[in-house]
């Protein structure tokens, strides 16, 4: 098969590079936006500031470097042309689902949010549009890769490819995000995903899938 599930953004930085951006989001979800200097930082990562400047530019950059990498945590998919029968290809389902709600419902994609909104009304704030751009555009693209490999291989139909992904995130996510970003500490639990995730999954074969379109399909009775 190849390598199929992949978390295709993780070449984009050096494993040094990538725990540098962990302690730059520990740092976020501990202090807030005030904690996250370039001083603090390199202290926190053990690394010179110059380096930061480096790898990741100004502070915009480090926090576009920051949300990427965080959104790398839900697996890519990467389309070898190989087969993937329905089993398979529902599994990569599951896993896409379970690894959004885990980053989804983490402390550090929380704190983005929370800090996003709060400096939506601000002119020039820039940490929503790069959310979007870094974070949830880079996610939308791997997931609809994904169905696209289902859609040619037969398992799964459908004619508007962002609506299916629009109805799949839906059915992965439904309020819980706004509630746990309403501080909802019980919306979901880690031992609730991959119930979740399989019952999303069923939810959107049933509308999507192959086999039940055909079944739900009138037929033409012979004359």
């Amino acid at each position: 098969m190849g390598q199929e599930l992949q978390q295709s953004r993780e070449q984009e930085f050096t494993p040094r590079q990538h725990a540098v951006l962990e302690r730059a989001l520990e740092l976020l979800v501990a202090g807030g936006e005030r904690a996250l200097t370039t001083a603090g930082v390199a202290r926190a990562a053990n690394c010179s500031k110059e380096s930061l400047y480096k790898w990741f530019g100004d502070r915009d950059g480090l926090l576009a470097a920051m949300i990427a990498h965080q959104a790398s945590k839900v697996r890519g998919f990467s389309d070898d042309g190989g087969p993937m029968d329905g089993e398979r290809f529902r599994a990569h389902l599951v896993g896409f689902a379970q690894d959004l709600l885990q980053v989804l419902a983490g402390d550090v994609s929380l704190a983005l949010n929370r800090l996003a909104i709060g400096q939506a009304s601000r002119e020039g704030s820039r940490l929503g549009r790069l959310l979007v751009e870094q974070g949830r555009r880079r996610i939308d693209q791997a997931a609809g890769a994904l169905l696209d490999a289902g859609k040619r291989r037969g398992h799964i139909d459908f004619s508007d490819r962002d609506e299916a992904y629009r109805t799949f995130y839906g059915l992965i996510v439904q309020d819980l995000h706004v509630r746990m970003l309403l501080g909802e500490e019980d919306a979901l639990k880690p031992e609730d995903f991959a119930a979740r995730a399989e019952r999303a999954v069923e939810q959107f074969f049933v509308l999507y899938g192959a086999r039940e379109k055909e079944k739900a399909a009138p037929r033409v009775r012979a004359v």
